[in-house]
């Protein structure tokens, strides 16, 4: 299995494929590395010698962001936004949609499962307060 930056590549896939699993790096990405490389992307990854392989690699790490660097840039960012109160660090920090999204019917995955408020009485206290 190829090791490109960290991350191992799934050999069986095209390079042009398996270069995707890499944090940062999309199909658009993936072709210019390749185009840059000189590689096909109908090549699979198994089929890539040491040479391709630097190649890539090198044109990684001098062209783009990727995998522990990029994670690390996009918490900063949110951290900043929070720390400066801003209206976006606020929908963070309250485990909201950021993006403008409708909240009062969706949102579900990032608020969580619904918490019913005041809709329920205990039954003892119902027993207790009888009439006279």
């Amino acid at each position: 299995m190829p090791r490109i930056i960290g991350v191992d590549i799934p050999k069986e896939k095209r390079i042009e494929i398996a270069l995707t699993y890499i944090y940062g790096i999309g199909p658009a990405r993936s072709n210019k590395i390749l185009k840059n490389a000189g590689i096909s992307p109908d090549k699979r990854a198994k089929d890539l010698d040491d040479k391709e392989i630097t190649s890539i690699t090198h044109i990684i790490q001098e062209s783009f962001q990727v995998e522990g660097d990029l994670r690390r840039m996009q918490i900063s960012n949110i951290k900043r936004l929070m720390s400066i109160a801003s209206y976006r660090g606020l929908r963070h920090k309250r485990s909201l949609p950021v993006r403008g999204q409708r909240t009062k019917t969706n949102s579900r995955t990032r608020k969580g499962p619904k918490k019913t408020i005041g809709a329920f009485k205990d039954k003892t206290a119902r027993k207790a307060v009888k009439p006279v």
